[in-house]
């Protein structure tokens, strides 16, 4: 199954506000290896193959991110397949990027930070018929990435990085909340997302339609953090996919029961989760 696509409400796209544009295009576009679909003179969207994955804008009178607050742990690309994870961790280990990594057996993961600091994880899945489930939660691990065997596969292929390639997806978002209680009564009854797995009180994982996780939530900046300032650099926004205009009319609807605000913009209605996180749901 793609969890990825219609019928499935999936991430679509990240929104951040950055402090110096041309620096992060040329990050993102050389070391991540996406591409240039638009530019102004103060907003760039990034994506792959001519899907809209990234949107960087530099607004005036930004500053920097200093101290803790909601807003984004991470952003995950997911990559088609093994030998994909393997040519980019080869091109970055060249580049000299300081990675993190991860099995957490249901997918294999790089991490990484932006210029600006903002959390980037680049990751390919394990088939869904490998992964294991109980009681109705999903099984994640944080074990050490086998990464010889992935350089390997990328090896073999003959093939060297030449950016992103086609069907490369936002897999999901992680992001930092203020009250993981509050959250869940928001992602789940609001956003009508289904809870696949929890760390206790630390950190909750929700998707629609048995994925692993569209997206995750973590009190790890502490209880109570306040929301990203306007003027900060950071999340701007993230957009959610719905299938149909009838889905996305009802989830508005629930939200509004449970006493979200939902705005009406031009092409998008606009929610913010408790934590102020924005949340565009697109169509």
């Amino acid at each position: 199954m793609n969890f990825h696509q219609k019928p499935v409400t999936h991430v679509a796209e990240v929104g951040l506000k950055v402090l110096d544009l041309t620096e992060m295009i040329r990050f993102y576009t050389e070391t991540i290896g996406l591409s240039v679909l638009s530019r102004t003179e103060k907003k760039a969207v990034l994506g792959v193959a001519g899907r809209e994955l990234l949107v960087l804008e530099a607004t005036e009178g930004l500053t920097p991110k200093r101290g803790r607050y909601a807003g984004l742990y991470h952003f995950a690309i997911l990559l088609p397949n093994r030998k994909e994870l393997g040519k980019i961790l080869l091109h970055l280990h060249y580049r000299g990027i300081e990675l993190g990594s991860s099995d957490h057996l249901v997918s294999e993961a790089l991490y990484l930070s932006d210029p600006e600091g903002n959390g980037i994880e680049i990751y390919r899945d394990r088939d869904a018929s490998e992964w294991n489930w109980n009681n109705g939660e999903i099984a994640m691990a944080v074990d050490p990435l086998d990464a010889e065997e992935i350089v390997k596969v990328a090896e073999e292929s003959g093939e060297t990085w030449q950016g992103m390639p086609a069907g490369t997806v936002m897999g999901h978002i992680h992001l930092h909340v203020s009250d993981l209680s509050q959250a869940k009564d928001f992602y789940v009854d609001g956003l009508g997302f289904g809870v696949v797995a929890s760390m206790g009180r630390q950190a909750l994982f929700i998707a629609d339609q048995s994925y692993h996780h569209h997206i995750g939530l973590n009190v790890w900046n502490g209880m109570g953090v306040p929301m990203l300032p306007e003027k900060t650099a950071g999340l701007g926004y993230y957009t959610l996919n719905f299938d149909t205009e009838e889905t996305r009319s009802a989830i508005a609807a629930q939200l509004r029961e449970i006493g979200a605000d939902v705005v009406e913009r031009e092409n998008y209605l606009e929610t913010r989760d408790p934590a102020g996180n924005a949340i565009r749901l697109a169509v």
